[in-house]
């Protein structure tokens, strides 16, 4: 089930929500309950063989959470161990077992036999999020073991198929307090609002612009050369249609918990607005970060251990969080090619810091967050393609290793500027290029809503609608408020929205 199809805005979500404040008149643990029974039913909807695996995931991790925090064991430390590792070992098989047969295969020149296995949705997510409260309660921070508000923490539908990572910290508090379970007119009003913002960014921009990006990363396989503008072209397209489908999953869920007075933490701030890469990372899939910095790069040492050292940790974190992404090389190349970004970028700050002192002027910064977006771009291209192969072909039309060829149509409408180019080698062609007029057209109104408008948390700043919204982030003239306008913003955005819903297009972030 998907949060945009007509059966969950209009069937699962009113079904769900009445009957979770219905009961809650009468008992918290029951609503807690019933939302677990929703959650659980919810991800079943997608196939339901994995709900079991799902609970013995719950209940086995839940166990050794409990086992651990209470010292049952005289070595809590090697069942910690024990318990991460049968977590990494259910990722690993159903995840990266062929991944790793083929490649063991193509080494030694064998036919070992591999089987074909379903991915179950979100397991990357659900166990992180285990793996998460598993070391918090190590480390002593985890003080409830109630069990259906921990089944709920791990099963919560808003979060459960994409994000974000949640800490144990963060929410079980928030199942416990009776405010949580008091219908709110505020959390009504903030939640659908960021929900069909969300809505709006997912089946309006993210799939409007996507139509633009599979015939050109689809074309290297059918042995078709791009062009410079069309690979630019494919390439800022699904840096786009990314941002927004990543965007609008992460204001739904935000705005889907509201509903039920739960809030989560934020997820996703502007990441196109960073002006370097080590920026990036604080703003793009934030509690992924936050997990791969807590939980992987510190336990390597951090930069504990001298700036070699510092750079190495960061190198092997950055490509286990390519790999988590997908048993694929291109996701491995990705997380490298981030590493590597990560080491130039501390390398200049630590020259910065040396020999320039005075601070940025707003021309370098818009330098920086430029030079930051391409390097991006180029990132996503790699993590886009379906082999290396692809990916190589599309970076060197980027480059213009192919040869600058434009439109044709282009020279005559330039007039003398179209025939000076061309005396200067520019190739005019008459051909029908993928990324035509109306796909340039998208990716300027896209680059500046990205660019110069606020984002969700940042209109909705004054209702607090996240959790670790950075301070003094409100938004300086759209501003959310209860007030005529704003109600027919969002209902015209809600009703144009799910109008737009035409077919169910699942969000990018569910593979992984």
């Amino acid at each position: 089930m998907l949060f945009n199809s007509h059966i969950f805005i209009f069937g699962f979500l009113p079904i769900v929500f009445f009957g979770f404040y219905g009961l809650a008149r009468y008992s918290h643990n029951l609503a807690a309950l019933w939302l677990t029974a929703a959650s659980l039913f919810f991800y079943g909807w997608w196939d339901a063989r994995f709900v079991g695996l799902l609970l013995g995931s719950i209940l086995f991790n839940y166990g050794a959470g409990y086992l651990i925090g209470n010292r049952f064991f005289d070595k809590p430390k090697l069942l910690l161990a024990c318990a991460i590792s049968a977590n990494l070992f259910l990722l690993g098989y159903f995840k990266y077992a062929n991944f790793f047969v083929e490649n063991l295969s193509h080494l030694t020149g064998t036919m070992l036999q591999t089987s074909e296995f379903i991915l179950p949705l979100g397991i990357s997510f659900f166990t992180f999020t285990q793996i998460a409260f598993l070391v918090d309660t190590y480390q002593g921070k985890v003080k409830e073991y109630n069990f259906i508000h921990y089944t709920l923490f791990v099963t919560y539908f808003p979060h459960l198929i994409a994000g974000p990572v949640l800490h144990h910290k963060e929410m079980m508090p928030q199942f416990a307090q009776p405010s949580t379970y008091r219908f709110s007119y505020d959390n009504i009003l903030v939640g659908l609002t960021i929900f069909f913002m969300g809505l709006f960014k997912k089946v309006v921009l993210a799939d409007g612009i996507a139509e633009f990006v599979g015939p050109v990363f689809d074309a290297p396989d059918a042995g078709i050369q791009l062009t410079f503008i069309d690979a630019w072209g494919g390439a800022l397209c699904y840096t786009l249609q990314l941002y927004f489908d990543f965007s609008g999953y992460s204001d739904m869920a935000i705005g889907l918990s509201r509903l039920f007075g739960v809030i989560l933490p934020l997820n996703f701030h502007s990441p196109y607005k960073s002006a370097s890469i080590i920026e990036f990372w604080r703003r793009w899939h934030m509690t992924l970060s936050h997990f791969l910095r807590d939980y992987l790069y510190i336990p390597l040492g951090g930069n504990r251990k001298g700036p070699i050292r510092r750079h190495l940790n960061l190198i092997i974190t950055m490509l286990l969080g390519g790999l988590w992404h997908g048993a694929g090389w291109t996701y491995v190349l990705w997380g490298g090619l981030h590493g590597f970004y990560l080491v130039i970028n501390h390398g200049w700050q630590l020259l910065h810091k040396r020999f320039w002192h005075k601070p940025s002027s707003t021309s370098m910064q818009a330098l920086s967050v430029f030079i930051t977006f391409m390097a991006v771009v180029i990132g996503w291209v790699v993590f886009r393609a379906d082999s290396l192969q692809t990916a190589s072909a599309i970076l060197k039309a980027m480059a213009g290793m192919n040869g600058f060829v434009l439109p044709g149509k282009w020279l005559t409408k330039w007039g003398d500027f179209g025939q000076w180019l061309s005396m200067q080698g520019i190739n005019f062609s008459k051909t029908d290029p993928f990324i035509k007029g109306k796909a340039i057209n998208w990716i300027l109104v896209s680059l500046l809503i990205v660019w110069v408008a606020p984002n969700t948390q940042q209109i909705m700043a004054r209702f607090k609608p996240a959790l670790d919204v950075p301070k003094g982030n409100s938004a300086k003239r759209l501003r959310w408020q209860p007030s005529y306008a704003w109600l027919v913003a969002s209902v015209f955005c809600a009703v144009f929205s799910i109008l737009s819903i035409s077919e169910l297009s699942e969000f990018i972030y569910f593979q992984f």
